[in-house]
């Protein structure tokens, strides 16, 4: 399958815009396809991009106030009532402040609630330690009946809204807050459980989810130039993993990056780890947040802080084909 990529990704100027901003779009449009889909908020409704939805539909919108624990609660009575509910905040607070009501009303009796976790990763920026949610994707990847998925732009953002309400299980969504680069288009592929090759390599493999993704494919472009071929897998979907794609990648590569937006400590990071210790013990190395919390900063700033932009993922890939031989089938 050929993945279409945004042409003005490689340029100084690329296309960029908030993934929040894909939600609110796609919300609208599936209010607009399904009757039955409701929206909830936690008194945070424009900042979340949820005021689309609210506007179009007010008597399908419910407020529920600065109370989080009782938005997947409220969500969860609605689902078993036959509606399709999505219910945001900001990912600090739900799932962070929530998760155990969202473990028992919604995940344990396997009702359909689409769980949104807003201003998740760094680019929160000046809020801060306390905003900046990274604990998210492993929270809700070891949460059974739980599918996590984690756009990478804001096209893509959209295509995932439309295709969680659609889908008949419970799902967590994480959106960012600021403007990142579009490196996907209108007629690039999103499908639930697929992991996607946007650029092909012989030395290593970048898988990355999220934000991070435009960065790792800038990342594979900086290190061509340093006679490094790396191959870039997107996984908007980290449960269920793509394990076929990723799979058939590393064995190709023989060494493995993940990168996300994230603690490095059980999300992608720590998927791949178990994949890759079960089935095909290859180098690993996780670009993410290393076991700290983040910090005030304006947002893209943080991203390079971090080590989270093109030349941070490709000085870090650079050092690990460097140092890490490559695993080769039946060593």
């Amino acid at each position: 399958m050929t993945y279409s990529l945004n042409e003005n990704l490689y340029t100084d100027t690329p296309d960029v815009e908030p993934t929040r901003a894909g939600f609110g779009r796609g919300l609208k449009a599936a209010g607009e396809r399904y009757p039955n889909v409701v929206g909830l908020c936690a008194d945070l409704v424009e900042s979340v991009q949820m005021h689309l939805f609210a506007e179009a539909f007010p008597d399908r919108y419910i407020e529920v106030g600065i109370a989080e624990q009782n938005l997947p609660i409220i969500a969860s009575g609605l689902a078993r009532a036959g509606k399709i509910p999505f219910a945001a905040s900001y990912a600090a607070f739900s799932p962070g402040r929530n998760w155990e009501q969202i473990k028992t009303t919604t995940a344990l009796n396997e009702q359909p609630v689409k769980m949104v976790g807003a201003h998740a990763g760094v680019t929160v920026g000046p809020d801060g330690a306390t905003h900046q949610m990274l604990e998210d994707i492993a929270l809700m990847r070891v949460m059974p009946n739980m599918v996590v998925v984690c756009p990478g732009d804001s096209v893509e953002a959209e295509k995932a809204t439309m295709a969680i309400a659609e889908y008949p299980s419970a799902c967590y969504l994480r959106i960012a807050r600021e403007k990142t680069p579009i490196f996907s288009t209108a007629d690039s592929p999103f499908e639930i459980g697929k992991a996607y090759v946007l650029r092909e390599g012989e030395d290593v493999t970048i898988i990355s989810t999220g934000i991070l993704t435009p960065y790792a494919l800038k990342a594979a472009e900086l290190l061509s130039q340093q006679g490094v071929s790396a191959e870039v897998v997107h996984a908007p979907t980290i449960k269920p993993l793509d394990t076929e794609t990723i799979l058939e990648s590393v064995r190709k590569t023989g060494r493995a990056v993940t990168a996300e937006d994230a603690q490095k400590a059980g999300g992608l990071g720590g998927a791949v780890a178990e994949l890759l210790g079960d089935e095909l013990p290859t180098p690993l190395l996780r670009i993410g947040m290393p076991d700290r919390y983040g910090e005030s900063g304006a947002p893209l700033e943080l991203i390079t802080y971090f080590g989270f932009d093109g030349p941070g993922i490709a000085e870090q890939v650079k050092n690990h084909v460097e140092t890490k031989p490559k695993y080769h089938q039946g060593f």
